[in-house]
């Protein structure tokens, strides 16, 4: 590991308990910083209410941390929209917003757009899909970057069981993005979680920021937050355990082309010989392939959005 790496495991991880509630607020009140959650939403109606309702509770009925709570809707087919509403969220569906711009599918579209109808100097990203959900994720993650300047970006690290074993989750990370990462961009290599989907950043920092529409949008955002603002602005913070539900192996084959993908884009700007994957399934007659496409797509940084620049203007 880099010596800049290491240095920055001491100075840059930290816990959720080292940032009491009580000194986030007091930070949050002296410095008048505005924090916006996001959830990201696709057929959710299991877990997204009992994550609104326990951010609602405790970070904006109990304590004041939370200015804005929005669910973005990418097309469920189950109740996700009412359930999210009734437990108290503002929910805004991905395709009323920036209707000129056809919507792709995938999560990274959703939080590019969400910059359009959020207004936080804060905002943080948590997955809707949490089965343990704690409103620490919320506080340990944005507790930096109300408290320290020079703090632009935390991810979450926790541990992911699977199947009751510790530790096994994330398995793309582990035979992916931790690879890529640690052979071609070193000083990221002391994430725990480079692909974890709770984090939180400045919105100075997102909106100069590419987004992939897809699957690579945590490790294309890590990438491009450390050349644009460097290690030291980038953090991370322990906030126990994650607990939610897993998808099966194509499904992460899919993921993991998506995010070779978008590591590819970053190391050469160069050309994908082949944008697609193909997997294989048995049939009635054997092995059937199926082949998808992989997200080759990125948004532009929102500053060059003319409704986004309009905003900021007005």
């Amino acid at each position: 590991m880099l010596e800049e790496v290491e240095r920055w495991l001491t100075t840059r991880s930290w816990s959720v308990a080292d940032r009491p509630l009580h000194k986030i607020l007091a930070a949050k009140r002296s410095t008048g910083q505005t924090v916006s959650v996001v959830l990201p939403a696709l057929n959710e109606e299991e877990t997204v209410g009992d994550i609104v309702a326990i951010i609602r509770h405790d970070l904006m009925q109990q304590v004041p941390l939370v200015d804005e709570l929005v669910v973005i809707d990418s097309g469920s087919t189950d109740r996700t929209s009412q359930v999210a509403a009734a437990a108290g969220a503002t929910v805004v569906h991905r395709d009323t917003i920036l209707p000129r711009i056809p919507a792709a599918p995938g999560k990274g579209e959703v939080l590019w757009r969400s910059l359009l109808v959020t207004t936080g100097d804060v905002v943080c990203f948590i997955d809707s899909d949490l089965r343990n959900f704690s409103s620490d994720f919320v506080s340990g993650i944005v507790g930096p970057l109300l408290t320290d300047p020079g703090v632009d970006l935390v991810k979450g690290m926790y541990d992911r069981p699977l199947a009751g074993a510790a530790g096994q989750g994330g398995r793309v990370t582990e035979l992916m993005a931790r690879p890529l990462l640690n052979m071609h961009w070193p000083q990221l290599a002391g994430f725990v979680q480079p692909l974890g989907g709770e984090y939180a950043a400045r919105r100075s920092l997102l909106e100069q920021l590419p987004f992939p529409v897809g699957y690579g949008v945590e490790i294309g955002m890590l990438i491009d937050s450390l050349h644009l603002v460097g290690l030291d602005a980038l953090a991370q913070v322990d906030i126990g355990v994650r607990k939610h539900r897993h998808q099966d192996g194509q499904a992460l084959g899919r993921m993991a082309a998506a995010i070779y993908r978008t590591a590819q884009l970053r190391l050469a700007r160069g050309h994908l010989i082949r944008p697609a994957l193909t997997q294989f399934e048995r049939g009635e007659s054997g092995f059937e392939a199926r082949t998808f496409s992989v997200d080759t797509e990125e948004r532009p940084p929102m500053v060059e959005i003319a409704e986004y620049a309009a905003r900021k203007v007005a």
